[in-house]
């Protein structure tokens, strides 16, 4: 752990995913807490896909990231969620977007194992896309992330410029298919028209760790990386 730069946030989510990496930084691990509930919403997401009536009055903050795929529901105490900071030029550094982040779920995949969670497959191909993918992170699989008996147990998504990549991995301790479907049923019904919202999200293969701590989580991860 000694090569990385390791930083600790808690706040608002809006305000964490808006920020800039320094110029100059090195290998940096930045955890996240959120405040309060948010719904982070991919770089490219329709707005559209979020029922805004819902979102207020369940208290969930609709924010967004600058990196790509679905949403991600930032419940606190039910996702790890942490950004990988690589600089190019860094032995880590890969320019195919495909191989970038294998190395990335090489070490999710030991740390889930270290925690009692063996099993975990890099996924080591292309975007898997279905059609929930655009809508909620978990519904696809995409380049690194890992799976654990088929079911996604670590999202990641990148964020690349000329001068770093930024991976935001999400690990889920909870999933809640009817909180998801109330945020994002109006995504859920264009992407599955005559679908149940609820029964659509309970039908996502997510492998939630049910049980882990965050801040463990957090160490196993540290632990394992080069």
């Amino acid at each position: 752990m000694s090569r990385w730069h390791l930083e600790r946030a808690v706040g608002p989510a809006g305000g964490f995913h808006a920020r800039d990496v320094p110029a100059g930084s090195g290998r940096s691990v930045w955890s996240f807490a959120a405040t309060a509930s948010a719904l982070v919403l991919g770089s490219a997401q329709p707005e559209a896909d979020v029922d805004t009536a819902a979102a207020e009055r369940l208290g969930v903050e609709v924010v967004r990231r600058r990196s790509g795929g679905g949403a991600v529901l930032l419940d606190r105490g039910q996702v790890a969620w942490v950004d990988v900071v690589v600089p190019r030029g860094d032995e880590l550094w890969h320019d195919d977007v495909v191989k970038a982040a294998e190395w990335l779920g090489v070490v999710w995949s030991a740390a889930l194992g270290e925690l009692g969670v063996p099993g975990g497959v890099v996924h080591r191909g292309g975007l898997v896309r279905t059609p929930l993918a655009p809508v909620v992170c978990f519904a696809g699989t995409g380049p690194g992330e890992v799976l654990v008996g088929g079911a996604k147990a670590v999202g990641i998504s990148q964020r690349r410029t000329r001068h770093h990549a930024r991976f935001q991995c999400a690990v889920p301790l909870a999933w809640d298919p009817e909180r998801h479907a109330a945020l994002l049923g109006p995504g859920i019904g264009r992407a599955l028209p005559g679908v149940d919202p609820a029964s659509a999200m309970a039908s996502v293969a997510v492998r939630a760790g049910t049980g882990l701590d965050g801040d463990d989580v957090l160490d196993a991860f540290l632990a394992h990386l080069p």
